[in-house]
């Protein structure tokens, strides 16, 4: 691989846009030193960079993108509106069209409000929560690892210069498949928590009807309780993952791969709250979103042209098993070379992850490094393991085989130390306090 052309472009990046990107989760302190890898184009499952470099792509726009880059029916539903127009003075008839569809795939929700990103909807189902039962708190699940850009999630992480103390103070973490955890925040906070806010599931399932049951000590305690489906919606099933676990939330939101990877996201929920952000009521009235692009027309045709073929195509079910034969191959190959404790794929086979541990078998920064520099090398851009609609047979097992060759530079690493092996500084996690 040769990374000239990135290289010559890393300076530049970083002397225009603070951290070199405009999502922490894609700069530079997350990849090799010296392998930036800037984009040109992707096609499928396949990208390529500036340099010319392919790869296979397992990021996948941070999961927004399940169907597959440059995807045709998407990208033709988008470019037909937006020849149309997309942006007006007064709500576009497509607006209905896309609330409509949304709605008949989210079983649950009777209105939705649309937004460009899922933190504008996450802080909207916030601010509902906290506007019906005149409460400020909320309680945040804290084995999910991101909520929110507003105060009420940043005050809780590493990364909380920049927000007044107080914000803290207003926020409460729970465990996931710990109704005990839920339980005592309600009593150490007596009347003051709003809502809980959580995904449906992560690396682990909900464990004995963990969701209803955490809804329910939400009610007996007067909050409401919110699903983030941003991750699950759209990959888990057409219905998302409340509908795998029979789970009717109050509130929920959605994003990343509603539009396939066009900026899009929602708030969806019951009409009793749904409605405070409305003008059909005589209560006090509710700012909810509000943004000047938050129904782009052709952001809706893309989400559209998403739920169309959803509806018309197993993609969750091809998204389990590809995920499936992935996940297989690859701990199968890390058994067989007596590293699986170090390397292996975990989580639901639609969104899996994998993990790097060091010699004592502890998550380690510098062998991730070391695993996504030797993948990189291999034409594999995996920072995870995401697969997609257009992750083929032939991609799927050809990725097994990089992935092996990755491994045993691995194995040489634990054996006889990591610093003969990777070239530069480690990758960090995004939540850290300093630099």
């Amino acid at each position: 691989m040769n990374f000239t052309e990135s290289l010559k472009l890393q300076k530049r990046f970083n002397d225009l846009i603070p951290g070199g990107s405009h999502t922490y989760a894609k700069g530079d302190d997350q990849f090799p030193e010296f392998m930036p890898v800037y984009i040109e184009k992707g096609n499928g499952c396949h990208v390529w960079d500036v340099d010319g470099n392919e790869y296979i792509e397992y990021a996948m726009g941070l999961r927004s993108v399940t169907l597959g880059h440059n995807f045709e029916p998407v990208v033709k539903a988008a470019y037909k509106q937006m020849l149309k127009g997309t942006n007006f003075g007064r709500p576009a008839k497509i607006e209905l069209e896309c609330a409509e569809a949304f709605l008949g795939l989210i079983e649950n929700a009777e209105m939705v409000k649309f937004s460009k990103n899922g933190s504008d909807s996450t802080n909207g189902a916030i601010k509902l929560a906290r506007a019906y039962t005149g409460r400020e708190m909320v309680g945040i699940c804290a084995d999910h690892p991101f909520f929110s850009v507003d105060d009420w999630f940043i005050s809780t992480t590493p990364m909380n210069s920049g927000i007044p103390r107080v914000f803290e103070k207003m926020t409460t973490k729970f465990h996931f498949n710990d109704l005990a955890s839920i339980e005592k925040i309600f009593a150490e906070h007596p009347g003051k928590i709003a809502c809980i806010i959580l995904e449906p599931e992560k690396y682990e399932p909900p464990k004995d009807d963990f969701l209803n049951k955490a809804k329910e000590i939400c009610h007996k305690n007067g909050a409401l309780f919110i699903l983030d489906e941003m991750i699950t919606g759209f990959r888990w099933h057409n219905g998302g993952a409340q509908k795998v676990y029979n789970v009717d939330p109050d509130l929920s939101t959605f994003g990343k791969a509603m539009g396939n990877g066009f900026s899009i996201a929602a708030l969806a929920g019951k009409r009793e709250f749904m409605e405070l952000g409305g003008i059909l009521h005589k209560k006090e009235r509710v700012f909810l979103n509000s943004t000047t692009h938050g129904a782009e027309t052709h952001a809706l045709a893309a989400t559209i042209a998403t739920i169309k073929f959803y509806q018309e195509n197993d993609v969750t079910g091809y998204l389990n098993q590809q995920g499936k034969k992935l996940k297989e191959g690859v701990n199968r190959a890390s058994r067989e070379l007596g590293i699986e404790d170090k390397i292996s794929i975990i989580g639901p086979n639609c969104c899996s992850v994998y993990t790097t541990r060091d010699q004592e078998g502890n998550p380690s920064q510098p062998f991730r490094t070391l695993f996504i520099q030797e993948l990189l090398k291999q034409g594999l851009l995996m920072p995870s393991s995401i697969v997609s609609f257009s992750h083929s047979d032939k991609d799927i097992y050809e990725t097994m085989e990089k992935m092996h060759n990755a491994m045993l530079v691995y194995k040489k690493a634990l054996e006889e130390g990591i610093e003969k092996y990777l070239v530069g500084r480690s990758v960090a996690p995004v939540w850290r306090k300093y630099n």
